[in-house]
């Protein structure tokens, strides 16, 4: 047979399986030589489906044939890249009470959901409930910043080496009340996280953190109120916004209904934000928004 033929005289020792009028693909490995490849492509053929892929320099070549009850065979050549590998992240969060945003991004990198690591927890309150969890999961904990009530806190400076030792990628900020130093921000720049109970730019700003929040927004007559997380500059609540999620205001809502209700979708919306991160899949935009690449679809954004 001419495809049996055509093989044997480039390739001795190889052997092709015969096929009678089988309409379905099968695979074998071919060596690669170009006077092969150059004859092949001489010939009319179609239909049957192989696969070579010896190493070449970050891509993998592949041959595919095609064989059906014809005795011709056509050859086509792709070349595919290497899938590109995302190094693990390293990550610092910052509290300054119970920390349950921080609890919930732990156990989601625990159990494989964000490609990541919390290394160091950063706290003004060394006895908070979240500092106990860190201390309890040998999470280091780090006092933050230095006042007259806490001589052991570190300076910004110190505070910015000691994030550089531990090669921290991303700082997240959930539900710590300080105001954080420009030596921060400038350390890392488009790399500091922060998430609000609501939908900002309403209802932010100094004075607007935890309960205050809810009450001010059922106060308003607001049909809808959620989580806002947003990239963290010199001012309160002002950094540009990457991710939110809406949820309904009730007739009866009080306070810690609706607080409830917004803490649910923060715990969601802060696992998925943060496992785009360390996918590195955030784009920004040419006027500065950032967005999300969907990981399925990576034409599409949110």
């Amino acid at each position: 047979m001419e495809a049996q033929n055509l093989l044997s005289r480039f390739f001795p020792n190889y052997k092709i399986p015969l096929i009678r009028a089988s309409k379905k693909p099968f695979s074998s490995s071919l060596p690669s030589n170009p006077s092969f490849h150059s004859l092949l492509q001489s010939h009319n053929c179609v239909s049957f489906k192989t696969h070579h892929s010896p190493c070449l320099k970050g891509s993998l070549k592949t041959i595919f044939f095609c064989l059906n009850a014809s005795e011709n065979a056509v050859l086509e050549e792709k070349d595919y890249k290497k899938p590109r590998v995302v190094k693990r992240k390293k990550l610092a969060v910052f509290i300054s009470g119970g920390g349950s945003n921080f609890k919930s991004v732990h156990e989601a990198c625990f159990e494989g959901l964000v490609h990541g690591d919390i290394v160091v927890l950063v706290t003004n309150k060394p006895d908070c409930g979240g500092a106990e969890y860190a201390k309890n999961k040998e999470i280091p904990v780090v006092l933050f910043p230095r006042t007259k009530d806490a001589p052991d806190g570190l300076s910004p400076s110190d505070l910015v080496a000691a994030l550089r030792r531990l090669e921290v990628d991303f700082i997240l900020l959930a539900g710590y009340l300080k105001l954080i130093p420009a030596e921060l921000i400038q350390a890392y720049p488009r790399s500091i996280l922060n998430i609000h109970p609501s939908l900002l730019p309403a209802f932010g700003g100094k004075g607007y953190y935890g309960m205050k929040v809810h009450k001010a927004v059922i106060a308003s007559g607001a049909r809808y109120s959620g989580p806002t997380i947003h990239f963290v500059d010199e001012h309160y609540d002002t950094g540009r916004i990457l991710a939110q999620r809406v949820v309904p205001v009730l007739a009866n809502d009080t306070a810690e209904d609706l607080a409830a209700r917004v803490l649910h979708e923060e715990h969601q919306l802060y696992v998925e934000v943060t496992a785009a991160l360390c996918e590195e899949r955030l784009i920004w935009r040419e006027d500065g928004v950032p967005l999300i690449q969907n990981k399925e679809n990576p034409n599409e954004y949110s």
